[in-house]
């Protein structure tokens, strides 16, 4: 079959309310490698589902500007956030793009460049720097007036957790004879299987862990009706007496995390939002700390259901001390941050 037959098919199943990825798992159990990806099933079938009826290309002068959709910055963004070291090369292999597409992307939607192998927020303009010393000496006048207790602040935030583990090159170094080949690790398929959590925790340990469906994208629908509530519904009953009341949410600024709908759930559940800086990972104790923690210690595991227990019993491992030195470690990081004049202060600490 050519790529228009594929695409004929892709249509008609389309039309029948067939699901992408039950599309893809059919085209993929008779042609095999020759069936187009996952990624372009779920693009076509968009397409047919918004009244597209032609199955051939479009006539396109120049690069073609459908590649820098928000579909493909979101699925950059997340490729990036799941492995900071990640290359160009690695993430022009798994999200199927042109290099060039993914340094308008990556440059100029997502401000980021690459610095000492690692990505960074783009270097930060003097309204920038401005803003995240504002936020965050409000934010700590709050802690030294006692208005904000760290036992009443729960942190959240998403992240994709793979299902197999390759580790990074410095972690699998092995000393091999000379003439030898070195060790080889197969590179992770753009296919591979992973799992998108909403992970939220307090000082004395985990209180959300919660594995979402099979290519389900978090938007603040999914995020009210699917985290948030469930969310809540753990505080109350960790807190029978008391409820929500004290409570503090601290998460990043997440398209999902700021909708004025969450805004105004989290209100009506008497939950106080503690802003965060944009721009701001180093601020974040689930980018500073736990996610890489998690994904350091993960073995192998087989579905998502068993990613979700190893996830879980791995938090619930932790001693309670470390949950609670993360959060001080939080508020030392605000100070710094202040004290760096807005600019990021990772090289300042040990």
């Amino acid at each position: 079959m050519n790529k228009e037959n594929f695409r004929y098919y892709i249509k008609v199943r389309t039309e029948l309310n067939i699901p992408a990825s039950v599309i893809y798992d059919e085209l993929y159990s008779v042609h095999g490698d020759q069936a187009p990806s996952y990624r372009t099933v779920r693009r076509w079938s968009q397409w047919f589902r918004e009244g597209r009826e032609e199955i051939e290309d479009e006539a396109r002068p120049g690069r073609p500007i459908t590649e820098t959709t928000s579909e493909n910055i979101e699925q950059v963004r997340l490729l990036i956030d799941d492995d900071l070291h990640i290359t160009i090369e690695e993430v022009q292999e798994q999200a199927g793009l042109s290099r060039g597409t993914l340094q308008r992307i990556i440059t100029d939607h997502l401000n980021l460049k690459k610095a000492t192998a690692r990505y960074i927020p783009k270097d930060l303009t003097d309204f920038q720097r401005a803003k995240r010393v504002r936020i965050c000496k409000q934010n700590l006048a709050k802690f030294q007036e006692g208005t904000w207790r760290l036992c009443d602040i729960i942190t959240g935030d998403e992240s994709w957790f793979y299902h197999t583990q390759i580790g990074r090159k410095s972690s699998n170094a092995a000393w091999v004879r000379r003439g030898d080949p070195p060790p080889t690790v197969v590179r992770r398929d753009k296919f591979a299987p992973r799992t998108l959590f909403s992970i939220f925790f307090k000082s004395d340990g985990p209180v959300l862990i919660h594995p979402m469906e099979r290519e389900q994208t978090i938007d603040h629908h999914y995020y009210i009706n699917n985290c948030l509530r469930t969310l809540v519904d753990e505080i109350k009953r960790q807190r029978p007496s008391y409820g929500t009341s004290r409570i503090k949410i601290h998460h990043d600024n997440g398209r999902a995390h700021i909708h004025e709908d969450v805004s105004k759930y989290l209100e009506s559940e008497r939950l106080t939002i503690i802003p965060h800086p944009p721009n701001s990972p180093d601020l974040s104790p689930c980018d500073f700390w736990l996610f890489d923690l998690i994904k350091t210690n993960l073995s192998d595991q087989s579905a998502s259901e068993s990613l979700y227990d190893a996830v879980r019993d791995f938090m619930y491992s932790l001693n309670r001390e470390e949950y609670k030195k993360t959060f001080e470690k939080w508020v030392q990081r605000i100070q710094l941050c202040i004290d760096n004049q807005g600019d990021y202060f990772e090289h300042l600490i040990k």
